[in-house]
């Protein structure tokens, strides 16, 4: 087919890649703008953006969609089809209806569940045993369209937010593909039964000591590695990178119980929370162990305080 796509991340530049296995033709290639990245701050084309260079394809990084140039320089690649995923621009109307397909939408998410922009990480927080792709199509609301495929994987128990989204960035690339070849009808969501992933903020990856352990231990997987779960010790921020809930004690919660090889073994709101690898402000990722060496931290200390 002949298809616009529109993508940013890497989750997106898999099934560009994909698609372009599959023999596709992709004439024009949307993306958000370079944004400043790393150390020294400076503009970083996204991942489509590289990808679409190196294919030697058109790209375009329009700011809104919302505008005659950019609907005309659509229109005029007479689309069969529009793919899109994590873009991050909302497509008005008049863009949904140029293809002869209509736009696809590839979600990360068994829909209506999870609907919006972190169905990744909300997935793992609400402790669901599953998730998925599913490839929708695009209408005016947010992720309400009717789908054309969906495909279910565990969520396993150590899975973290980026192990999760390699998964499903592998199955969202494969789908596209199958729902293109197969133009399966869609099929209407049950609206009632939709949730909303509503983004990520930095504030609410600030551990709360008071929740039960195996929350936390949900939480510090969801956040791993962006924007990371914190607590606050000796005055500084303290990430917490792997962790697992264990049997339950008595004690205030924040509250040191053991720091040995083993792990350090925090009290929380209901049970107790191990955790496995930490990261002072400045310092590497390290084992609890590796930590351990070169932190005091004892029985009875607190964490966030």
């Amino acid at each position: 087919m002949n298809l616009l796509f529109a993508g940013t991340p890497a989750f997106a530049a898999a099934a560009l890649e994909a698609l372009l296995q599959a023999g596709h033709q992709v004439p024009l290639v949307l993306t958000q703008p370079d944004r400043p990245a790393g150390r020294g701050l400076k503009p970083q084309a996204s991942a489509v953006k590289q990808l679409a260079q190196a294919k030697q394809l058109a790209v375009a990084q329009p700011a809104t969609l919302k505008n005659d140039a950019v609907i005309a320089q659509l229109a005029a690649v007479g689309a069969d089809a529009m793919v899109v995923a994590a873009y991050g621009l909302i497509l008005p109307q008049s863009v949904l209806d140029l293809p002869r397909l209509g736009c696809l939408n590839i979600h990360a998410s068994l829909l209506p569940r999870w609907r919006g922009a972190a169905p990744i990480q909300r997935a793992i927080l609400a402790g669901d045993r599953e998730t998925g792709v599913t490839i929708m199509q695009m209408d005016a609301g947010l992720d309400t369209g009717g789908m054309l495929l969906e495909q279910a994987i565990p969520i396993d128990d150590y899975d973290n937010a980026q192990s999760l989204h390699d998964k499903l960035t592998t199955l969202g690339a494969q789908l596209i593909v199958r729902a293109l070849h197969e133009q399966p009808a869609a099929v209407a969501q049950d609206h009632a039964r939709a949730s909303y992933a509503a983004k990520i903020t930095k504030a609410e990856a600030r551990i709360d000591w008071t929740r039960p352990a195996v929350e936390l231990a949900r939480a510090i997987r969801a956040y791993n590695p962006v924007p990371g779960a914190y607590t606050s010790w000796q005055g500084g921020p303290l990430k917490l990178w792997r962790a697992e809930a264990v049997a339950a004690a008595t004690a205030a919660p924040g509250t040191v119980l053991q720091a040995d090889g083993e792990g350090i073994v925090v009290a929380t709101g209901d049970g107790v929370l191990r955790l496995l690898e930490l990261q002072r402000a400045g310092g590497k990722r390290l084992a609890a162990s590796s930590f351990l060496a070169g932190a005091t931290l004892h029985p009875g200390d607190r964490l966030d305080v």
